[in-house]
């Protein structure tokens, strides 16, 4: 393949995903160092993370605004630069208040990014579902490496220089890609943004049924996908008795999955259809979760605490894998939405759906956790394989009634 512009923006743009994704990440692993520098309560760490994740999926509307005004590449610039800045910023806060502000600035800035970097790729690509397959791989790339490094400098050196991290790779990345993107023409230059905020056209908009049953199949997707990227570590020490080690090196092995997942997904959507990945993913994620709650409790190795025999680790493989593929359907549903609007609707109109379906998706995280404290882990992952079957009905049904593309 003969290397083109396109190929740099798409790269760019990937290693952009990447430090916002990074940035959020590198958080996590240090709460402890967190809650006792500054003795709060983990109730209170859990408020500021949740209000960075709230802000994430709120400032992605706006964003596609911003870029038909403004253009996309100026939007990923303010997007990568504004997501390195808070990451230094909260890195440095003297109070604990300043650190939940901090931490919801830089949701707003790292949730510019994903829609409108879609919106771009749908400008220079026409087999959409592989560029946004590779664009997401920055996703799951910084799940792979940046718990790992935020958790070595976080406890060897404090959970500041942890967070801080993120500025390592930012710093980099804006200035690559100020360089090697060109500019881009705004869609709408000259008109009123408060035209945009309208609530009759977005209504229209959310409720064409090309649009509302994706989104309905994508927002349940994402509570699943939300739910398991939080708790699956948890579910597999609490309820299996792993060794936090190998629980974390489940995690690992299932962004490995997720990130080879999402690009052969969005291929795939290219040459099959829309539906029938989205159809395949979900009924896997499905499979994969029920698959582990249901595998037996399991005999350790003597020689290796945590560990789990072999016939029951090549299950527990499969079901890791299989929910790998669940959480990797975004690559085929964003194309979905892509290819049902029109070309002026999809600045503002993907970062409208970006927005509905990433807000109440990241319940997910809230809702895992309490079914698990009040009916137990097999319970709660239970549920979310049961909600992942079900956005399966729902998008083969569409398929089926002829609405599927």
């Amino acid at each position: 393949m003969n290397w083109r512009y396109r190929h740099t923006v798409l790269t760019l743009c990937m290693l952009a995903f990447f430090v916002t994704y990074f940035a959020r990440l590198a958080i996590s692993p240090v709460v402890p160092l967190i809650i006792d520098d500054f003795a709060v309560s983990n109730t209170a760490v859990g408020v500021a993370l949740s209000g960075m994740w709230f802000a994430y999926g709120l400032s992605q509307f706006p964003s596609g605004i911003l870029a038909d005004r403004f253009g996309e590449r100026r939007v990923i610039l303010v997007a990568v630069g504004g997501t390195t800045a808070m990451s230094i910023l909260l890195a440095v806060v003297p109070v604990f208040p300043a650190f939940v502000l901090a931490a919801v600035l830089l949701g707003l800035a790292a949730g510019l990014h994903y829609a409108v970097a879609t919106t771009l790729l749908s400008r220079t690509f026409d087999d959409l579902g592989t560029a946004v397959g590779i664009h997401s791989l920055g996703g799951p790339l910084a799940g792979l490496v940046a718990p790992v490094a935020a958790t070595w400098v976080g406890f060897r050196y404090g959970w500041r220089p942890g967070v801080a991290l993120a500025a390592l790779v930012g710093v980099p990345i804006f200035v690559l890609f100020a360089r090697r993107v060109r500019p881009t023409e705004p869609r709408r230059l000259d008109q009123p943004m408060a035209e945009r905020l309208r609530l009759a056209p977005l209504l229209e908009l959310i409720g064409r049924r090309e649009v509302l049953v994706p989104l309905a199949v994508a927002t349940l997707g994402t509570y699943v996908a939300q739910g398991v990227i939080s708790f699956l570590p948890t579910f597999l020490v609490e309820l299996r008795g792993y060794s936090p080690a190998f629980a974390g090196g489940v995690f690992s092995a299932f962004f490995v999955v997720r990130a080879g997942a999402q690009v052969g997904l969005g291929r795939l959507s290219d040459r099959l259809g829309r539906d029938a990945s989205i159809a395949a993913a979900l009924l896997g994620g499905a499979l994969g979760l029920g698959g582990l709650v249901a595998l037996p409790d399991l005999v350790e190795l003597p020689t290796a605490v945590g560990l789990p025999a072999l016939p029951a680790l090549a299950g527990l493989g499969i079901a890791v894998f299989l929910a790998g593929l669940g959480s990797s359907f975004f690559s085929a549903i964003d194309p979905r939405f892509m290819d049902a609007l029109g070309d002026a609707e999809r600045g503002a109109g993907f970062g409208l759906i970006r927005t509905v379906y990433t807000v109440i998706g990241s319940a997910g995280s809230v809702g895992v956790g309490l079914v698990a404290d009040l009916f137990g882990w097999a319970a709660s992952f239970a549920v979310i394989a049961g909600l992942s079957g079900l956005a399966f009905l729902v998008i083969s049904t569409n398929a089926l009634v002829g609405e599927g593309r």
